[in-house]
């Protein structure tokens, strides 16, 4: 039996319907890949706009392909990948993301440098050049909460009181410890994720990646966002918010209502035992506010768009 040739890093990337950029993704990792080895293990969730056909067609060679026949939802879609074989460090990779020069390389080498950080991230860069603020997020407990849903966070963009979800009070080109970092770049080591389960499969969609850094850190590991290097996010693309990748109401309701779904989860799974009763109460009346408030947005937002 010939034996696995083995790798140090495998990269996890989740597909549903994003065929364009997905392939544009390969394309910029392929380009990088003398410079870092790594497997690249693609996951479909059932993507019904030909991407299976181009995975086999043009990258047979270069990727392994995990093949479902529905959307699983980003935690169950990306745990599905840790039964085949990993190396010792994950990359979960968005689809809708274009990885630049050394950006793979310097991340991986920071991780394998230091011993106490168990996961991190590099600077998510918007196509119009901003930074993409969901790069680096502080948990949302209820005063980080209320500060970034009341839009304080956006009058005081600096404050250490008001701007905490956001690191609104550290510069962005600043390497710093932080509490949570998005999916859309998550570097950890594969024994973390064994450690502490990798993807809670309770979020369908928004707050696993937050979830999985509350475990990891509550195991003594630091996170870290390291903005030496950069990747693109075209940001809301693997979500089908973008125009020219609109999905139907009913797929973008759902996208709407699973991200504030995912509030709920989290609040009781981390931070329930940690308040009275009656506040807690008072805060999942809040997230059915939230909820409420964006269902009407994307029906206000969507009938002027059909008018159009």
């Amino acid at each position: 039996m010939k034996e696995k040739t083995r790798v140090e890093l495998s990269i996890i990337i989740l597909s549903y319907n994003t065929k364009e950029v997905l392939r544009r993704c390969l394309h910029s990792l392929l380009a990088v890949k003398n410079g870092a080895k790594f497997q690249i293990i693609v996951v479909d969730n059932g993507s019904n706009d030909s991407t299976i056909k181009m995975l086999k067609g043009e990258f047979a060679k270069e990727i392994k392909l995990i093949e479902h026949k529905q959307n699983l939802g980003f935690a169950k879609g990306n745990n599905s990948a840790r039964k085949k074989y990993l190396g010792e460090y994950v990359l979960f990779l968005n689809s809708d993301t274009l990885v630049r020069e050394n950006t793979i390389k310097k991340t991986l080498k920071y991780l394998q440098n230091n011993s106490k950080v168990g996961a991190l991230t590099c600077k998510l860069v918007l196509p119009n050049g901003n930074l993409d603020k969901d790069a680096r997020r502080s948990f949302p407990t209820p005063k980080v909460a209320l500060s970034h849903f009341s839009g304080l966070d956006k009058i005081f963009p600096k404050s250490k009181i008001f701007a905490q979800y956001w690191y609104g009070f550290v510069p962005p080109n600043k390497v710093h410890e932080i509490d949570v970092i998005q999916g859309a770049y998550f570097l950890t080591r594969k024994k973390i994720l064994d450690q502490v389960g990798w993807f809670d499969e309770d979020y369908f969609l928004d707050g696993e990646d937050i979830d999985l850094c509350w475990k990891i850190k509550s195991q003594g590991w630091k996170i870290v966002y390291y903005p030496k290097v950069s990747a693109i996010h075209l940001k809301g693309v693997s979500k089908g918010k973008k125009k020219e990748f609109k999905n139907s109401f009913q797929e973008r309701k759902k996208v709407v209502t699973e991200g504030v779904r995912s509030m709920k989860v989290f609040y009781r799974k981390r931070l329930w035992n940690k308040y009275p009763v009656l506040f807690n109460f008072l805060i999942i009346g809040g997230i059915k506010v939230i909820k409420l408030l964006r269902i009407f947005k994307l029906t206000v937002k969507y009938i002027f768009t059909c008018r159009e």
